[in-house]
């Protein structure tokens, strides 16, 4: 396996953040009561508990960097996330950024923005 990162980020409750990545398409790798591992193809995302934690002030974020953005966001958008600029949990739309990349925003249950860039 060649080295890589994984982001850790928070869940208020891992049951549910299971089932909202599940139909993200993502699976999951292994689970106990501390810790959940949810993978879709090569991107793999870890959980940990954090039951106190208020998603609208949420600050955690993780970079997804894919070859294509457009079909992961085509399947994100039929799990049934709402295609929005507010609310939790949403999905914006593609757009090119101030930076020059292709990119989408996923804000999940619990708050936590997932930016999906464009290789």
């Amino acid at each position: 396996m060649a080295d890589h990162a994984v982001p850790t980020l928070p869940s208020r409750d891992l049951d549910a953040t299971a089932a909202f990545y599940k139909k993200l398409g993502f699976v999951e790798q292994y689970r106990d009561a501390g810790w959940l591992i949810m993978s879709r193809g090569d991107l793999t995302l870890e959980f940990f508990p954090h039951p106190d934690l208020d998603p609208s002030t949420s600050d955690h974020q993780a970079n997804l960097r894919v070859d294509d953005l457009d079909a992961l966001h085509a399947a994100f958008a039929e799990s049934g996330v709402p295609l929005a600029t507010i609310g939790i949990p949403r999905l914006t739309p593609i757009e090119t950024q101030q930076w020059g990349a292709r990119a989408a925003f996923l804000i999940d249950l619990d708050g936590t923005m997932l930016r999906l860039i464009e290789n």
